[in-house]
């Protein structure tokens, strides 16, 4: 448990925290009070592993952890081991699959790999639901249902509506919020930190805890990041930027967000300060080489943080040099193919993308090829049979390229 002491941040560091990519904080008042009092506080993130990468819209809530833990407060990450096989059903219009153990367990693996590119793992205290949670009796179970009703549960936003169309609502669904809030009584949570979708959640928890004799946590939410078309953030919808995400494509992926989202991405997601964010927002306003340039700030920022300043000049001149100049890239990968002395060769792309690993299944091949976003040599295929040659250059999606060799001869050097 957290003992000891934390700094106390001065009047502009406490505006930046409670202020810069902050949605709401219940309630303000204890928030401040406890940051200032000099007391070392239990900060709770908790996620669910229900796939395996973090997206800069998770990174909104870790930075924010980050500064805190700066201060000497203690982050407590809670691995949703268990809530994950559920599902949050938080914005859920149907039922969501359950996952089996192996699977939550391989994506928190991931999950915490990529969590410890923004907070400091050393100084995190991570715990897993299982630790308490296998503990949990039928009887202990219906005792903490006890402390709620279905009506309470109903208020949730996604609940009333799917309640109010007749559209089904699983028993165990209505669990989730119940489960996460436990989470903070078992770490004895001052501060629980999550998306403005979770505040239905969060509140829970706080409610909870004074039943076992604690002091109700506070609630802090940060603003949803959207994804890069301007919607909802989605991985169906192929619109997010993920924390491991190569540099050359993270930074194609920020070059290709909506002007009107600079500012916010700025906002979320780097340290600029507010007079330099408000000339941004004004560039971008105004079009033309002023937002151009700082689209590219952006993109070079955010891949700075998560693969160092020289990558990220990299993945800028080789931005330039594919999509500015048409020149051929060089983070292409090589794709031996064996041609047996042909000069061209017909290959099956469901085949080889997969087994390259450029793809992650045949069907999302196809969903491409029939979306036009595959092209050979620079030309939309409308099948994922092709003719190639070699060196043919194979472009999937915007950021991906393969470049065709011949198996039966030595490798080309790289320059």
């Amino acid at each position: 448990m957290t003992v000891g002491s934390a700094r106390v941040p001065g009047s502009e560091e406490l505006r930046w925290i409670t202020e810069r990519a902050v949605a709401d904080i219940i309630p303000r008042d204890e928030f401040v009070g406890a940051v200032t009092s000099g007391r070392a506080l239990r900060l709770k993130m908790g996620f669910d592993p229900s796939a395996p990468d973090l997206t800069l819209g998770h990174a909104v809530g870790l930075r924010k952890l980050r500064q805190l833990q700066e201060l000497g407060h203690t982050i407590v990450v809670i691995v949703g081991d268990w809530t994950a096989r559920i599902g949050d059903p938080s914005g859920q219009s149907k039922t969501r699959p359950m996952l089996t153990a192996k699977q939550v367990k391989e994506n928190a693996e991931t999950y915490l790999r990529q969590f410890s590119k923004i907070v400091d793992r050393d100084l995190t205290e991570i715990r897993w639901q299982s630790e308490w949670f296998d503990e949990f009796t039928l009887t202990t179970i219906v005792n903490l249902s006890a402390k709620f009703t279905v009506a309470q549960m109903l208020e949730r936003g996604d609940f009333a509506e799917r309640f109010a169309a007749q559209k089904p609502i699983g028993i165990h669904e209505l669990f989730y919020p119940l489960l996460q809030a436990y989470d903070s009584v078992a770490v004895k949570a001052d501060v629980e930190f999550g998306g403005t979708d979770q505040t239905f959640n969060l509140l829970v928890g706080r409610q909870l805890q004074p039943e076992f004799g604690q002091k109700p946590q506070a609630v802090f939410t940060v603003p949803l990041l959207v994804g890069t078309d301007g919607v909802k953030m989605s991985k169906s919808q192929g619109n997010y930027v993920a924390l491991d995400e190569p540099p050359h494509e993270m930074y194609g992926k920020l070059m290709s967000i909506t002007d009107p989202l600079v500012g916010d991405y700025f906002e979320l997601l780097t340290d600029v300060s507010d007079e330099d964010l408000a000339g941004i927002r004004e560039a971008v306003a105004q079009g033309g080489t002023g937002a151009r340039d700082a689209k590219m700030r952006l993109a070079r920022e955010i891949v700075s943080q998560y693969h160092g300043e020289h990558v990220a000049n990299r993945a800028e001149e080789e931005f330039q040099r594919v999509f500015s100049k048409r020149e051929t890239p060089e983070e292409a990968l090589d794709l031996p193919v064996a041609f047996n002395g042909a000069a061209r060769v017909d290959i099956d792309l469901t085949d080889v993308l997969v087994s390259a690993g450029v793809a992650p299944s045949k069907s999302e091949v196809r969903r491409l090829v029939t979306q036009g976003a595959v092209e050979v040599n620079g030309t939309p295929v409308a099948s994922t049979r092709v003719t190639v040659g070699k060196e043919t250059m194979i472009r999937i999606g915007k950021y991906r390229f393969v470049r065709i060799l011949d198996s039966n001869k030595a490798p080309r050097a790289k320059g």
